[in-house]
């Protein structure tokens, strides 16, 4: 069973990715990190004990990996926004065996004092055109961030195959707020609740 982790805003750089969130959300991002297997970094925000909010990033200092990076990061255009959800499980392999052709191949990743395992796919890309997550495993206990009152209230998925979305992940999803659309392209948005009130992005 999965369990919404963090969503994840991927920007043209790092820099340009918190501006767009701070500007949002009216709260300041916190320090996250260097990823040396995939290239990348990130700043983080707290969505609660369970959840949080990733701005992530090519790294220019970084060494890009063998393949394409993780949240099909390579062919990211200028700018940023909301393109990506994660969702933690269990036993990864387990879920691998039941989740879409094209989730990727367990990466043993570690950065300080966390550890986890990964499913990343060979394109760089998940399935449905990023609107399945990227599958994760903790080995450590995920980030503890900060609280500062963030919440997430909904992940919409918009999608022309939305049946098919639906089919495949509902079979793994437990009590999570995601819901389910039929649009013509795909795109996600989500509702968060804030201090100082709701957000969409």
């Amino acid at each position: 069973m999965l369990t919404l982790d963090h969503i994840v805003v991927t920007a043209s750089d790092l820099e340009r990715g918190v501006d767009h969130a701070e500007h949002r959300l009216n709260q300041p991002l916190l320090p996250g990190g260097r990823h040396e297997a995939m290239g990348t970094h990130n700043r983080l925000l707290s969505l609660g004990p369970d959840a949080y909010f990733e701005v992530i990033a090519i790294d220019p200092e970084g060494t890009a990996p063998d393949q394409p990076r993780w949240f099909n990061l390579d062919a990211r255009g200028e700018g940023a926004g909301l393109t990506h959800w994660a969702a933690r499980c269990a036993d990864l392999d387990a879920v691998l065996a039941e989740a879409p052709d094209g989730c990727g191949t367990p990466w043993e990743l570690q950065r300080g004092d966390l550890r986890w395992r990964m499913a990343v796919p060979t394109s760089g890309q998940t399935p449905f055109d990023g609107l399945f997550p990227a599958l994760i495993e903790w080995e450590s206990a995920p980030p503890i961030l900060e609280d500062t009152g963030v919440r997430l209230e909904l992940l919409r998925l918009i999608s022309p195959e939305a049946d098919a979305l639906r089919a495949a992940l509902e079979p793994l999803m437990g009590d999570a707020p995601i819901q389910i659309a039929e649009g013509p392209s795909p795109r996600m948005e989500a509702v968060l609740s804030t201090p100082d009130g709701t957000v969409n992005l």
